[in-house]
């Protein structure tokens, strides 16, 4: 991305941002009619946002949040744990965010943020450029910690569940 990242600034008091995939980044393909994993927004979203915090982005897969099994959040883990940043945000599809969260939640010194959308970012009407600025922003305010950013709110890895029949987050 044309951000610098915190290596290049020097200091480690950038924002690692890691992608999974999920219905944040998909794509609809009209002829086929059906939506697949398409490259990573995020950086396209803070670029238009002019955001000038430092950040890097890292695409580490690009999978539906139900294809994501126990060795890729092992994958997580180890990028979430490898990089430099002590900041660090997760894009992730909302299906099994809230396990991949859980999963993940002994950062040592790290604040880690996890959030997806309901509906693709490149959709006009949809919660990922607003769930995508209230992440980057928790992300730089949260304590050390893993959390989740969806429907407005900040959960606790381990305290949040997905309501499927609301299609929203809420607290265990």
């Amino acid at each position: 991305m044309n951000q610098p990242t915190a290596q290049e600034s020097g200091a480690h008091d950038g924002i690692r941002i890691i992608t999974t995939g999920g219905t944040i980044d998909k794509i609809y393909f009209d002829a086929r009619s059906q939506f697949e994993v398409g490259d990573p927004v995020i950086g396209h979203v803070l670029e238009e946002a002019l955001v000038k915090h430092p950040w890097t982005v890292q695409e580490l897969m690009q999978k539906d949040s139900l294809e994501i099994d126990d060795a890729d959040r092992l994958r997580i883990r180890e990028a979430v744990q490898s990089a430099p940043e002590k900041r660090i945000l997760i894009t992730h599809g909302t299906d099994t965010m809230a396990k991949t969260a859980e999963a993940i939640a002994e950062t040592g010194d790290r604040t880690v943020v996890l959030t997806g959308s309901l509906s693709p970012a490149r959709f006009r009407s949809s919660d990922a450029i607003f769930n995508i600025g209230a992440a980057f922003a928790a992300t730089q305010c949260l304590p050390a910690g893993t959390w989740l950013f969806m429907n407005g709110q900040v959960f606790k890895a381990g305290d949040v569940k997905k309501n499927l029949d609301s299609n929203c987050f809420e607290a265990l």
